[in-house]
């Protein structure tokens, strides 16, 4: 069965807000990805963006809570609105597709689900209810 995590979107403090959350629920993050660490030519980060976060996630029990912060090209996040989406963990690729498929039906989508370099697997679509999600699968897991 797929498991459901929460991810949440914020405007620069995304590291601030993990290390109150990690000193709330304790445990180690499993994940710190900066922009400048998949910085390129084609996806070129600004200096003073560089040290933001990418990816953050926090293991609670047998689930995670994950973040990024939003570049200043993105805009900011509303934060009186959704600023949050539901990640799925698939357990197959065929899993993962299914929940894309299904429930991307109707809405909009952000990132086709594709194979990643590392041969993972990775989609962001809003649903026609306007919730977002994402949906992942790591074949390594």
């Amino acid at each position: 069965m797929a498991q459901i995590n929460p991810h949440i979107n914020f405007n620069g403090n995304a590291e601030e807000a993990f290390t109150f959350y990690k000193s709330v629920f304790g445990g180690e993050f499993s994940k710190i990805i900066r922009f400048k660490d998949i910085a390129s030519e084609e996806f070129p980060i600004s200096g003073k963006e560089a040290h933001k976060i990418m990816h953050i996630a926090l293991p609670i029990g047998q689930n995670f809570l994950s973040a990024n912060d939003i570049l200043e090209i993105m805009g900011r996040v509303n934060e009186n609105e959704n600023r949050s989406k539901i990640a799925i963990t698939a357990e197959s690729k065929e899993e993962a597709y299914k929940l894309f498929n299904g429930l991307s039906a109707d809405g909009e989508i952000e990132m086709p689900i594709n194979e990643n370099p590392d041969g993972t697997y990775f989609a962001m679509f809003r649903d026609r209810f306007g919730i977002e999600w994402m949906v992942k699968f790591d074949p390594k897991k």
